[in-house]
């Protein structure tokens, strides 16, 4: 076996499996991890070449540039590849462009093909979002998908882990790679001629440690794997040593031209031999890079100041005079990157703001913010427009990527500069984008100051886009406060601008606003106005206007209870936003289809959905939410485990948005599980805060909602008069026409607890359907009150199958559990249950939960000891994820 794969065996076996699979038209995507050194890239070589006559193999890099460059890897595989997606990037195609191209290049490809994104934790946000679309239809090639990365490197917070959380766990596989036995280092050590004493103590094991330790001559083990590259470098003749220092800047990688135009050629010939006999450097294709990252920084970094600075300024020189010289454009990351390391202002100046650009278009917005804060670091201490501008570039970009505190800092600065230099128009832009971003912040008070600045200071300039924008601002904070009438004047008057001069980004805005306040106050004409703003932005293109109509129309429809408009809304625009790769929005609308099954009675299916909302990664509050209301009501109404801290949480959320439209559904959820509890006094309490706050607005269903959980409590006689007919029918009791009225609408817990104020009749068909939906709480409480009449031959407590599982799982549930420990994988259960293996996903985790284990095995070991299954059944595949 080749010594650079000692002990890597098992793990080519688990690469060639995922080929053949692949290979019969079910793509996979394979994630190797390991600590820095430990042979990732050694092992995916390793394998590429034993499968180079059965499949292709196309290798793409990210690289460790101060600001990294966007879609390294793809520039990468494009060069090889010289087909469309080359012409692609060519013609400057946009990111969904260039990834369809990718993909299509996957599915044509006459033979398998071996995809490798090679140290993916330096993945800029466009990568990023290339590996999130890759893995998520990878399964409709013939493709293996490796990802290399370092797992010491990847912490709970890199952006990285929640990219790899969001893929479809079905066509997952990961290999996470250990170091070497002690065995394994010995036989190394041996086959160098070396001593084997101590090196495993040394080196942990580490692959790269052990190399170049062994291919160190200097006597004794090194205490540090940079002592020992040092240690070797220092041994090169001074011309190699100076090849080696160049190299180190250079991030990845540098071509062989780019050394030579620095250094002569023969002078790089005769030099560069050296190096890569002894393993220091390699060469990959027209380029030359160090055989390991660790080697490169321990290089660079033992440079001193003055001479890492006139190696980068040489570098920059180069690849200047390349771009002049043969028209052939240099990345502007990797000037920007070279710019600053050599102090030179003058180009960090020139090349940050398109870098900024570039990676913004290829929506590679954290990298775009990190140009413009360069370029921001080497401008002008006055006050000048060039600099008002890269302020209010690194304050957009921050907006994008929730990086709120520091966008206000850069508007706040690039407004200073505007009132300087007595630019009006200016000023209000940027006091609006205050405004917008003081709302994101939870400073309800500054947002309405700024908008109402900017609306003042614009009104008294030419009408233009920006105060059509201001109006529609105005109109979005009253919405949002659920103020129609104020929504209405500002609405109005931003769409009228907005017709006038033609400006329909910010109509479809002001149409959203209007809509949307309307409907929040049951009059139906908004429906046309979201509508219109809908087909707006799907025939201009403007993705989220198109997520947030579906949104909006789907979230109205859901208060309406309307539920099959709600239903067409959610599933067009989940699937929208899934093609579109917007997961915040789609998440949001998960969030609200969980709303929607919890109102319907399908408690399972909510809480499916609510689980999927929580389990992503990247969930903002906003989405989390109505996710965690829906899953702490079915905990509540079924009497599980778990319920009061997940509405602890939702409500300390939704305080701190200070929106009603959060504070009421998370004070009603709150009320029902304390009346459930039968604590009348807490039900009242925690009714309270939100019933006040929605009697001073528009929305009968929260004040209706809120009012009937008070009334539940005790604490009121009659009805407000804005109260939904249903609550208001029930509060009056009239219990018959307020059951009838929820049939209607489809909403069976809530018409079992009209017929439960019912007579006796009325009372077992609520019983009936309670015990139905598995409300264990509300059921027993129609059983007491049954018996308290007098009436008999009313079971008490749970049913003999609830009796004999203690853990309150649900039937779905419990038949997964017994699937689990027959040893049966996710998607093997999805196939007996003719369902999805995401569904499969959410249900594990969710009995996990219940049965308050940590892993499958722990599931299955609970089986066997309580007699879910017979013994012998299941442990073959425990360990299976």
């Amino acid at each position: 076996m080749e010594t650079d794969l000692l002990e890597r065996e098992l793990y080519l076996a688990q690469l060639a499996t995922q080929l053949q699979r692949a290979a019969r038209g079910a793509g996979r995507t394979v994630l190797v991890s390991g600590e820095a050194g430990i042979g990732k890239t050694t092992l995916v070589e390793g394998f590429t070449q034993r499968q180079r006559d059965s499949a292709q193999t196309l290798w793409g890099a990210c690289e460790a540039l101060f600001t990294p460059r966007p879609l390294g890897p793809l520039h990468d595989i494009a060069h090889a590849t010289q087909g469309e997606l080359h012409a692609s990037l060519e013609r400057g195609a946009d990111r969904p462009a260039l990834f369809a191209a990718l993909l299509e290049e996957l599915r044509q490809s006459p033979r398998p093909t071996i995809v490798v994104f090679e140290d993916v934790h330096w993945a800029d946000e466009a990568t990023l979002d290339l590996i999130k679309f890759l893995g998520r239809r990878i399964h409709q090639t013939a493709a293996l998908f490796i990802l290399t990365y370092r797992d010491d490197e990847v912490g709970r917070d890199h952006p990285l882990r929640y990219v790899l959380g969001d893929l479809p766990a079905r066509a997952v596989a990961r290999i996470s790679l250990p170091p070497l036995s002690a065995a394994g280092v010995a036989a190394l050590a041996s086959a160098a001629h070396r001593p084997a004493e101590q090196l495993y103590a040394v080196t942990g094991g580490n692959p790269f440690f052990v190399t170049e330790v062994l291919a160190s001559v200097a006597p004794g083990v090194p205490v540090t794997v940079r002592d020992a590259v040092l240690a070797r470098v220092a041994r090169l003749p001074e011309a190699t040593r100076r090849v080696v220092e160049l190299v180190s800047v250079a991030p990845a990688r540098i071509e062989y031209a780019l050394i030579t135009a620095i250094m002569g050629a023969a002078a790089v010939e005769a030099a560069l031999d050296p190096a890569l006999s002894a393993i220091i450097l390699h060469q990959e294709d027209d380029a030359i890079a160090f055989r390991h990252e660790l080697a490169r920084q321990a290089i660079e970094e033992a440079l001193t100041p003055l001479e890492r600075r006139a190696l980068h300024a040489r570098v920059l020189g180069a690849l200047l005079a390349r771009d002049d010289k043969d028209g052939e454009q240099v990345h502007v990351a990797r000037l920007v990157h070279h710019a600053e390391h050599a102090g030179d202002r003058e180009r960090v100046l020139r090349f940050a703001p398109d870098a900024a650009r570039e990676a913004a278009a290829h929506g590679a917005h954290r990298e775009a913010a990190a140009h413009y804060a360069t370029a921001l670091r080497y401008g002008d201490d006055p006050p000048t427009e060039q600099r008002a501008k890269l302020l209010e570039g690194l304050a957009y970009q921050c907006y994008l990527t929730g990086q709120g505190e520091r966008a206000v800092q850069a508007r706040e600065a690039a407004l200073d500069i505007w009132r300087r230099l007595e630019r009006t128009e200016k000023v209000g832009h940027n006091l609006r984008w205050l405004s917008r971003l003081s709302w994101f912040l939870n400073r309800a008070a500054d947002a309405e100051r700024y908008a109402e600045e900017a609306v003042r200071l614009l009104e008294q300039l030419p009408p233009g886009s920006e105060l059509a924008m201001a109006y529609s601002n105005r109109a979005q904070l009253s919405m949002l406060a659920q103020d129609t009438a104020d929504t209405l004047r500002w609405g109005s008057r931003a769409v009228a601008l907005a017709e006038r001069i033609g400006d329909t980004d910010t109509l479809t805005h002001a149409l959203n606003n209007i809509g949307t306040a309307l409907l929040s106050a049951q009059d139906e004409r908004g429906w046309m106005h979201l509508e219109r703003s809908l087909r707006l932005a799907l025939d201009h293109g403007f993705e989220e206007h198109v997520a947030r109509a579906y949104t909006n129309l789907a979230c109205q429809a859901v208060e309406w209870r309307d539920y099959g408009r709600a239903m067409r809304y959610l599933d067009a625009g989940i699937d929208y936003c899934t093609e579109h790769d917007l997961d915040s929005w789609r998440v949001y609308m998960l969030g609200w289809r969980a709303r929607a099954r919890l109102d319907q009675g399908d408690w399972t299916a909510a809480d499916e959905d609510a689980i999927a909302v929580l389990s992503t990664s990247r969930a903002l509050p906003a989405s989390r939410i109505p996710a965690l209301i829906v899953l702490g009501r079915v905990r509540s109404r079924r009497g599980d485990p778990g319920a009061g801290e997940v509405l602890d949480e939702a409500r300390e959320r939704a305080l701190a948005t200070g929106e009603l439209q959060r504070i009421g559904p998370a004070t009603a959820a709150r009320a029902e599980a304390a009346w459930l509890r039968r604590n009348l006094a807490a039900c009242v309490a925690e009714a309270r805060p939100g019933f006040e706050r929605a009697l001073s607005h528009e929305d009968p269903w929260m004040v209706g909602e809120l009012a009937f959980w008070m009334w539940r409590g005790g604490a009121i006689e009659e009805p407000p008069a804005s109260a939904a007919e249903p609550f208001a029918l029930q509060m009056r009791r009239d219990w018959k026409s307020a059951a009838d009225a929820w049939e209607r609408l489809g909403c069976p817990y809530e018409r079992a607890l009209a017929l439960a104020d019912g007579d006796e009749l009325a009372q077992r068909r609520a019983l009936a359907i309670f015990e139905g939906l598995g409300a264990r709480p509300a059921a027993e409480w129609v059983r007491r009150c049954l018996r308290e009449q007098g009436i008999h031959g009313i079971a008490r407590g749970p049913r003999p199958a609830t009796r004999a599982n203690p853990h309150g799982l649900t039937n779905r549930q419990l038949e997964i559990w017994r699937l689990l420990a027959e040893g049966l994988r996710n998607a093997e259960i999805a196939a007996r249950l003719s369902t999805s293996a995401k569904t499969v996903d959410h249900h594990v985790s969710a009995v996990l939960g219940k049965l308050g284990v940590r892993s499958r095995v722990e599931a299955i070991a609970l089986a066997h000891q309580i007699g879910i299954v017979p013994a012998n059944i299941g442990n073959a595949q425990a360990e299976d994820g």
